[in-house]
């Protein structure tokens, strides 16, 4: 398990992507299906906690090598 962040592929914001990216599994789906189900039982304090994380959790920064970050600010490509 890594750092928890958010997918950039996710389908509302990538919050539950990106929670099943950290835990190793294959897809989402049931995952959203679940947050959907909760929201709803809990008459929307999972939707509110979607949203808290949707703010909170960083989407993953690609690292770029210093030769890509010059390459680029010279306007090579």
């Amino acid at each position: 398990m890594g750092r928890l962040s958010r997918a950039e592929n996710g389908v509302l914001g990538g919050v539950c992507a990106g929670i099943s990216k950290n835990f190793g599994w294959r897809s989402p789906r049931n995952l959203r299906l679940l947050w959907a189900v909760l929201s709803v039982v809990t008459v929307g304090a999972f939707a509110i906690f979607y949203i808290l994380l949707w703010m909170l959790l960083p989407i993953p920064s690609k690292k770029e090598s210093y030769a890509e970050r010059m390459n680029r600010r010279l306007g090579r490509n």
